[in-house]
Parts: C-alpha cells; sequence; structure tokens
C-alpha cells in the first residue's frame, strides 16, 4: 500500500495522532498551553514527532473536550484532569463488571 494510501487508512482509527497542537487547540476551542497543562497533569500524552512537535489523536481530543468542558465550569484544571482520569477509571471497572456477569450468565446457562 502506497504511503498516502497508509496515511488516508489511519484516519480512521481513534488513536492515529493526526491533529498538530495548532489544530487540535483549533477543534476544542482552547489554547496550546491548555494542551500543554494537560499533558504536564498527564491526562493525556501526546505522540511527538520526528521534528519533536506534539501529535494529539481523536481519542485524546475527547478527553481533552472533556477536560475543558469541566475547567469551564469553573474545576481547576489539575482536578478536571483527576475526575477525568477516575471517570475512566470507572468505564473500565463497568466494562469489566459486565464482561464477568456476562460469563458467569452463560456459565449458568451451560449448566
Amino acid at each position: 500500500m502506497p504511503a498516502e494510501n497508509a496515511a488516508a487508512g489511519n484516519l480512521d482509527d481513534d488513536d492515529y495522532p493526526a491533529y498538530t497542537m495548532g489544530r487540535a487547540a483549533d477543534v476544542l476551542g482552547t489554547t496550546p498551553a491548555f494542551l500543554r497543562a494537560i499533558g504536564e497533569a498527564e491526562l493525556i500524552t501526546p505522540l511527538r514527532s520526528e521534528g519533536g512537535h506534539r501529535r494529539y489523536s481523536r481519542r485524546q481530543l475527547r478527553v481533552a473536550a472533556r477536560a475543558r468542558e469541566l475547567v469551564d465550569q469553573g474545576t481547576p484544571i489539575e482536578a478536571a484532569c483527576r475526575i477525568v482520569s477516575l471517570e475512566d477509571q470507572l468505564d473500565d471497572a463497568l466494562r469489566v463488571n459486565q464482561d464477568m456477569r456476562r460469563r458467569i450468565d452463560q456459565r449458568r446457562a451451560d449448566i
């Protein structure tokens, strides 16, 4: 597959770092400083281009957008990052719980 087609195929990947810092800030309606701050708080870790520039994925932009919602509501940025991180952990735990319940139900049905 030529490089052009490979890159185009990656655009459907939520984890593909397709957005520069400037473009990500525009999409979110925020500043590059906000993106740097949530990076420093370790909420998201953008990939770096060969030149060292930050690149963001769509998944990271969704996380950043949630943090921005909280900051816009008056939550300090560090607290917003912690809240978003805890929300993600809760979502993961709920998915694991649901999967375990499904397995238990399947085993019960097999007995």
